[in-house]
């Protein structure tokens, strides 16, 4: 199954299709944020992706009072540190004709109605979903209306949760569904990756699927690319010791360069299904192979038999194969010992 992300088919067959995530790397900062595009374009990204949420409309102010998981390393309370990365509304409409400039697809995670509105007259190409809202079916279904296609992230979720929330979107008569495996902590450990679980959503689901990716470099995404992942995620920074939350586990830009690299790399690795002798061995199949050869001087008309025969290389006599149907047979032309036993040398 392949599905139409903006220019872009995704799915099998197809290259892999990039999301660098920008998320709160913007740090404030317009020019931040710009510039985070163009060095995703440069890194050969397909996509630059943001965050379309507002503190007040995702987080409980005081439904945080501990800070658990990988917030207990914030220097700030929750809300706030929401409230800082917050990327401004006023935002999306220059940010997205950027991206239309710099030719790179524009991306956001909508996390609210409002921001799904903006995005749909925006034109984005498609939503992004997060694992967080997997279970938000309202805001599901209020997406899969926009009749585009969602990327669905579906980390820290079970098989019964993923088949509930595309029953939802499916009910809405939208079937453009891309499923990304994820692991939902920051940084999140590599033997959590669980990468094969990826390939069980697209055997259940039969949609194209990705991966999400946390942790803190590129084996998990080459992992899933080679498992069959047609959409990739990474976080990209310019400076991972920066303060912001998504600088930590995200890639620098070299590395996210590199990895897009590989990744293009491994896509010509892979190559076809189809089992046969490629271009780069035409010769050394010659040089590798065996064939018959006269181990001794056999004269005209003499009847060969099996010790006037050595199995050498190259191949370039009959084959081994054939050897037993030589035996027996008269020599048509005098033979010189070292030399291939070919079809026009027997009397058949």
């Amino acid at each position: 199954m392949k599905i139409k992300i903006g220019d872009r088919w995704v799915g099998d067959g197809e290259p892999t299709y990039i999301i660098a995530e920008i998320g709160s790397n913007h740090d404030g900062s317009l020019e931040q944020a710009k510039k985070m595009i163009d060095y995703a374009k440069e890194a050969g990204a397909d996509a630059a992706k943001f965050q379309s949420f507002l503190a007040g409309k995702l987080i409980s102010k005081t439904g945080f009072k501990e800070k658990k998981s990988f917030q207990a390393k914030w220097p700030k309370s929750v809300w706030q540190v929401y409230k800082d990365a917050e990327l401004p509304r006023e935002w999306h409409e220059i940010l997205a004709d950027y991206c239309k400039k710099k030719k790179i697809h524009f991306l956001s995670s909508a996390w609210d109605e409002e921001a799904v509105d903006l995005l749909d007259e925006l034109d984005v190409p498609a939503f992004k979903v997060g694992s967080g809202d997997i279970t938000n079916l309202p805001l599901l279904r209020y997406i899969a209306e926009k009749g585009r296609p969602i990327i669905l992230s579906t980390g820290a979720s079970t098989l019964d949760e993923v088949r509930e929330a595309v029953e939802v979107i499916k009910s809405t008569g939208n079937n453009d569904i891309i499923l990304l495996h994820c692991v939902v902590n920051y940084p999140s450990p590599i033997e959590d990756a669980n990468i094969r679980a990826m390939v069980t959503l697209k055997e259940t689901f039969g949609y194209p699927v990705g991966y999400s990716d946390h942790t803190l470099d590129d084996l998990v995404p080459l992992g899933a690319v080679a498992l069959g992942a047609c959409v990739i995620e990474k976080h990209i920074t310019i400076d991972r010791s920066l303060s912001g939350p998504d600088h930590p586990f995200a890639m620098e830009v070299p590395e996210f360069a590199a990895m897009v690299r590989k990744i293009r790399l491994l896509e010509r690795a892979l190559g076809s299904p189809i089992k046969q002798v490629t271009p780069s061995e035409k010769e050394t199949v010659i040089l590798q192979r065996r064939s018959l050869f006269a181990k001794t001087d056999i004269p005209a008309g003499t009847i060969i038999s099996r010790d006037m025969i050595e199995i050498l290389r190259p191949a370039i006599g009959l084959p081994p194969k054939l050897i037993d149907a030589v035996v027996g047979k008269k020599a048509k032309v005098h033979i010189r010992q070292h030399d291939p036993i070919t079809a026009d040398k027997i009397e058949w």
